[in-house]
């Protein structure tokens, strides 16, 4: 695993840190690791998917950007939680 440059030098986990150990996991098929230790890429994937879904179904263009800002605010969340705790 590589590790986080930013939590290197400022010392304390970014918003993206967790997720290749996630991945890994998930890769895995071990669902439930996964979700702890980065639980936005289960939400993430589980919001991008329903969206598509929306989209497929009702044709409309425009979701795509609320994917990209829906998984931000997703994962931007998930570090303010951790941030205070």
């Amino acid at each position: 695993m590589l590790p986080c440059p930013i939590k290197h030098i400022i010392g304390f986990d970014c918003p993206g840190c967790g997720i290749q150990r996630s991945i890994n996991f998930l890769t895995e098929l071990n669902i439930k690791e996964s979700f702890e230790i980065y639980p936005p890429l289960i939400i993430c994937i589980g919001f991008t998917f329903s969206i598509l879904l929306i989209k497929t179904l009702f044709k409309k263009e425009h979701y795509s950007n609320l994917t990209i800002k829906g998984n931000l605010v997703i994962i931007l969340t998930n570090f303010i939680i951790k941030l205070l705790i």
